[in-house]
């Protein structure tokens, strides 16, 4: 899906897509429609083509998330399409993301969610359906606020179920169905 040719008004696109259709559409997040709603989502695009400049800007985009107001941006998509495209080095990345938000002394505070093409959950195929909960048009490193969470979890009284509902959803979706919301998602 990566191309040198995409702008950031369309990766953004493809991400809001993929967020109305997939995540709020299948209320594979419960808790997503609201910040979308109340558009306190910041889309940041990085144009980082190596792990090194992707991990520059996820920390000042971590730096940024703590020092602002929650009523203004309550989570931030770090959009990354031209580094780390392969999924194993996405998920080797992601111990770096958060040794860097322990670095930080961000931990406890924000967490990261990981979202990828190809993502794999352990001990499944490859193109099983399942999987599908957390592919995204592009990686995207998902920062978000410890306390908003907790906040949502305690408004969502089964918030442990929702993983097992999300595979229940996307088995009874299968392949062809998830092919039918017209997602650019691989």
């Amino acid at each position: 899906m990566s191309s040198p040719d995409l702008d950031h008004d369309a990766v953004i696109s493809a991400t809001e897509q993929w967020l109305e259709k997939a995540v709020i559409g299948l209320n594979l997040c419960p808790f997503a429609k609201a910040v979308h709603v109340k558009k306190q989502i910041r889309y940041v695009v990085s144009d980082a083509s190596t792990p090194e400049a992707l991990l520059e800007q996820l920390m000042d985009e971590l730096q940024h998330l703590s020092d602002t107001d929650a009523e203004q941006v309550d989570t931030t998509l770090l959009i990354h399409p031209w580094v780390l495209e392969d999924f194993e080095d996405y998920n080797e990345f992601l111990d770096v993301a958060d040794a860097a938000l322990e670095d930080m002394q961000l931990d406890g505070e924000l967490q990261i969610a990981s979202f990828h093409p190809q993502y794999q959950f352990a001990d499944t195929d490859r193109n099983d359906i399942t999987n599908y909960t957390n592919r995204s048009p592009f990686p995207i490193l998902h920062l978000l606020r410890e306390e908003s969470v907790d906040r949502a979890v305690e408004a969502f009284p089964e918030a442990e179920q929702i993983f097992e509902k999300n595979i229940e959803t996307m088995e009874a979706l299968g392949h062809e169905g998830w092919d039918k919301l017209g997602l650019q998602v691989k």
